[in-house]
């Protein structure tokens, strides 16, 4: 082999060493983390959440709200099927789904507010994740104890006891993962009587594929991801910077009052030295696996778990609790000048986010309860445009939609105006015995089509196309709906 291929192959092979040993180097494998019960105000704080939340989530499927006659009596209810989504009283049409994506809004606003406020206050109380994180936690716990007794119990080897708990751990682990999928599925039918098709294997096909992917990232995400959805995945630790300030709420480790930290026996003095007696408390509890006295970090979801345990051990030493606290960079900047120390949530930027909110919900509401509870939409035909009748006289066809909102029988008048002389037949509908009106009657909650024909006069039309307007009045309580169209004729 010639000696310049030889110089080139090293170099070749130089460079994939290298290229694998950073490859290598950027990759660290993870270590599980145990997090330690804690105890305080905050940890309640999320015990209280956890419980609420859950208990909304897998209750309110089965509870009951009363709509009348052939209505769905589910309190929350998207029915596909009717194209219908039910809210305790309000009844959400295809429609007026803008109301759906003004919710959307709204959440969004206010997580951008709660952001400003507190950090990540959301991730660390709130979050789907947080919730049944913790929840998968208490059943660790309760199988394999805490903190300590998890962490011996991972580096033995395996045994039939050691064996039996992890096996009883992931059964329970999947049972809470399918009823979590088993919940989302009552959303969208009638919960007693799916749940018993489901038992009975009577179910369609798509309830049980959604139940069994609920149930996969349930178990994943909650389970055996855990820390690693926040760090990884989530993009919101990304994009809660634009949404903060100086002034934001988040969880810090007051190093001007901690340092020098070290270990500290009683009776002895405090002279010369910090209050962190370097215990760990802070890190054994939390979920990310992070040392708050390292300063601010992306994996920080703000659960405050670490200002319990530092004010348990601060207790112990007989020393002020709050050497972890909530503060904000501005105010942290404040104390080290001699300032007092002070938190600001009401600032330009939160009355910014808190206006939109309360803007959008407002609207939200009076659109809410203004709205009609009828409707008219009116489809002219295209093809053909028009028919010259044998007199001369032009006729337009039309589809006419009639939507009943109200939970009662309604019968309505059907009028057109515009043209001079406009006749108007709806082929199907009764006569007013009063007039010529033509009538129809709609069942509650339900949307009614009917065909429509309308002749103009012979020598009415001054152009190849005319406005006109079409009415139905409800004849008991006299409210009326308009839809403007057009009618067409020959060219002139």
């Amino acid at each position: 082999m010639p000696d310049d291929q030889i110089v080139e192959n090293i170099e070749q092979f130089d460079v994939e060493a290298v290229n694998k040993k950073e490859n290598r180097d950027l990759f660290k494998a993870r270590t599980k983390i145990h997090p330690k019960r804690g105890y305080g105000l905050f940890r309640t704080l999320k015990w209280w959440i956890m419980g609420v939340t859950l208990g909304i989530y897998y209750l309110t499927p089965w509870l009951r709200w009363h709509r009348g006659e052939s209505l769905p009596d589910q309190a929350v209810l998207i029915d596909f099927p009717a194209r219908r989504f039910y809210f305790f009283f309000i009844e959400i049409w295809p429609q007026e789904f803008f109301f759906v994506t003004g919710l959307l809004v709204l959440a969004g606003v206010g997580l951008f507010l709660t952001t400003s406020v507190a950090g990540r206050m959301w991730c660390g109380y709130s979050c789907p994740q947080t919730v049944w994180t913790d929840l998968f936690l208490v059943v660790e716990r309760f199988i394999e104890g805490d903190r300590n007794h998890r962490l011996r119990l991972d580096k033995a080897e395996m045994s039939a006891s050691k064996f039996f708990k992890k096996i009883i751990k992931h059964a329970i682990w999947l049972l809470i993962a399918m009823l979590t999928g088993g919940a989302w599925i009552f959303y969208y039918a009638d919960a007693p009587t799916l749940a018993a098709e489901l038992f009975a294997l009577e179910a369609p096909m798509i309830a049980y594929i959604t139940v069994a992917v609920l149930t996969f990232t349930t178990y994943s995400l909650g389970g055996l991801m855990r820390e690693q959805v926040c760090t990884y995945m989530c993009p919101w630790p990304r994009i809660m910077g634009a949404m903060m300030d100086e002034e934001s709420l988040l969880v810090t480790y007051r190093k001007d009052r901690g340092e020098p930290r070290g270990s500290h026996k009683k009776d002895e003095s405090w002279d010369g030295r910090g209050d962190c007696v370097d215990c760990n408390a802070c890190v054994a509890v939390c979920p990310m696996g992070i040392d708050i006295r390292d300063g601010h970090q992306l994996e920080c979801i703000t659960c405050a778990l670490c200002i319990d345990a530092c004010d348990s051990v601060m207790n112990k030493v007989e020393r002020p609790q709050g050497l972890i606290h909530y503060a904000s960079f501005a105010n942290e900047q404040r104390v080290a000048m001699g300032e007092k120390s002070s938190i600001r949530p009401v600032r330009p930027r939160t009355l910014a986010y808190l206006a939109i909110f309360c803007l959008i919900a407002s609207i939200m509401v009076y659109g809410l309860f203004t709205r009609s509870d009828m409707d008219i939409n009116v489809l002219r035909d295209r093809n053909p445009l028009f028919t010259q009748l044998s007199d001369g006289d032009i006729r337009n066809g039309f589809t006419f939609k009639i939507l009943n909102k109200a939970h009662t029988t309604r019968t309505f008048a059907l009028s057109v105006q515009g043209l001079k002389g406009l006749e108007l037949k709806v082929i199907g509908a009764e006569k007013n015995l009063s007039g010529d009106t033509p009538l129809t009657t709609v069942k509650p909650d339900k949307l009614k089509s009917l065909r429509l024909l309308v002749t103009a006069p012979k020598g009415v039309m001054k152009s190849s196309s005319a406005d006109i307007k079409f009415a139905i009045k409800e004849l008991k309580t006299g409210e009326q709906a308009f839809y403007d169209s057009i009618f067409r004729g020959p060219e002139k």
